[in-house]
Parts: structure tokens; sequence; C-alpha cells
């Protein structure tokens, strides 16, 4: 079973040569996965399919818990496309305008059979985790580079700063979650 190792405290990359070998995506991957989200001061945790930043094609599972979001980003120069499918709770993926306005959103729920859906590059975009314990499988084109993988939105807090619970709560609250 793939028994996930350290890179750095929000990454895990896969044990095995992933070439040779088939994954399981099952509960003993990601139960880990998801108590590690809970317990860290994130409140996600990823764990990374790909073998290096290099690869082509990401692949990998993000835990996260309610108490965090991903912030507003878009993925361009290089233009990236991102999907996500549900695999285990419910989580908001949303799409805004460059200034901010909600214009598409999708709660990935596999009870109603929302499964996933598909960012196209230039998307402003984020997710909010609705159920403690969500799981989501990403694939992202590649490679990775900090630089510039993603370009976060200037209208929108990062996790932890001052705002982001209220930014979190108003698009819910738009999206009629609340």
């Amino acid at each position: 079973m793939n028994i996930p190792s350290v890179l750095s405290d929000n990454f895990y990359f896969c044990h095995v040569d992933n070439n040779t070998v088939m994954i399981h995506i099952d509960n003993s991957l990601i139960s880990p996965i998801t108590e590690m989200a809970r317990n860290s001061d994130r409140k996600r945790k990823n764990y990374n399919f790909h073998q290096t930043a290099a690869d082509p094609t990401h692949r990998m599972l993000h835990g996260m818990e309610p108490e965090t979001y991903v912030q507003p980003h878009k993925h361009e120069n290089p233009d990236k496309r991102e999907a996500f499918i549900i695999l285990k709770g419910k989580v908001a993926a949303v799409e805004y305008s460059g200034s901010g306005e909600i214009t598409d959103f999708c709660i990935l729920d596999p009870d109603t059979g929302n499964f996933g859906i598909e960012f196209a590059p230039h998307l402003w975009h984020s997710l909010i985790a609705l159920e403690s314990g969500t799981v989501v499988y990403e694939v992202k084109d590649g490679p990775w580079d900090p630089a510039d993988d993603k370009f976060f939105a200037s209208w929108a807090p990062r996790v932890g700063e001052e705002g982001c619970e209220e930014f979190k709560m108003k698009v819910l609250g738009e999206i009629g979650v609340l």
C-alpha cells in the first residue's frame, strides 16, 4: 500500500514508481490524508502521485477541511487546465470574473451526482470545503514552478489573513450554501 512520505509540511509524494504499479485510491490511502489535513495549520494536505515537479501532468489528492479554502487564483503564462473530482465529502468549486464577481459554481458532491469540474486556463477559481474529511482528486498540467504556477487574486485574502473567513462566508452566501 502507498504510505505517505513527508516532503514538506504541505506536500506528500507517493513512495512507489507509479509507472510500474497500480495505485489503489481507497480508504487506506484517503484516511491518513484527511487526518493530516485536520491536524495541519492550513487544514489542507496534498498527496502527489506525480514523481517530480517537472512531470508534464500532475495528479494528486487534496484533503481539506471547512476551516480553509483555496484562495482564488488562475493559471496562465504558462496556461494550465485544472480538473477536480470529488472522492469524499463536499466542496464548492467557484469561478470568478477578473473583478471577483461569481460567474459560475458547482457543489461537488457524490450523493447528488456532481462528481467533477474542469477549469480552463485564465479562469479565476477557488475551492471551499463544505464537510470535514473532504478529498478531491486533482489533475493539472505541469510542470510546477512556484514562480509562475498560479497567480492569486488581489481581491481575495490569503488563507489565514484578516478577512479570509468573511470572504469565504460571503462567497458561500452568494452561491446559496448558507
